[in-house]
């Protein structure tokens, strides 16, 4: 039999996602020494594999097989646009893909007047001014804190990950428009979806009726 290969998201995602496959009877012991230098865990009872990964990596490795399955955010998922399926939403990892700004730019949202954004999310900026609100915007690509481009005077508004909204209220910022809302997604391997039906559907069917 060979091994099923997981790629995690490092930090928060890879805590909660090992916490789920507890709870399903996945374990790896291996994961749980923080000293550890290893980059490859492996549970050889089950036949697994698991490493971590930054998240914009996750769906790269899924895609070309090295992963059969990553869990990674939806928006990396939409930023990285790689061919993978979707196949559940975790639940865990909740926030929402917001545009923010002062308030005194809602006025400019809804006019057509030429806007700059900033975001470290160009794909979905993109697609979200283009394809739902057909008009053209500057995207502007930061990879800081983006909070600071309105603030500066480098951009009318920002694209951005919002959780609870303190940041930007402490910086004068709100959400002016929700673009979509956001969590953590398993993904699969086209191939591996067919060559390991069997036992990737019952992963997923246990999972599922845990969440």
């Amino acid at each position: 039999m060979r091994y099923l290969t997981f790629a995690l998201t490092k930090g928060r995602l890879a805590n909660k996602t090992l916490e789920l496959l507890e709870q399903v009877g996945i374990s790896c012991e291996e994961m749980k020494d923080k000293d550890t230098r290893k980059l490859i865990f492996v549970n050889e009872e089950l036949k697994l594999k698991f490493f971590l990964a930054k998240g914009p990596d996750v769906p790269t490795y899924v895609e070309y097989g090295a992963a059969d399955i990553g869990v990674v955010g939806k928006d990396t998922i939409m930023e990285e646009g790689r061919k993978n399926y979707e196949v559940l939403d975790l639940g865990f990892g909740k926030c929402r893909m917001c545009v923010c700004g002062p308030a005194s730019a809602k006025e400019l949202l809804n006019s057509h007047e030429m806007m700059r954004v900033a975001t470290k999310y160009p794909i979905i900026a993109k697609d979200y001014f283009h394809n739902e609100k057909h008009r053209s915007v500057d995207i502007i690509k930061l990879n800081g804190s983006i909070e600071l481009a309105p603030i500066v005077g480098l951009s009318d508004v920002i694209v951005d990950i919002v959780e609870t909204g303190s940041t930007l209220k402490e910086n004068g910022l709100e959400v002016l428009e929700e673009v979509c809302p956001l969590s953590a997604r398993m993904i699969v391997n086209r191939v591996s979806m067919n060559m390991e039906a069997e036992r990737i559907n019952n992963l997923i069917k246990a999972v599922r009726e845990i969440l």
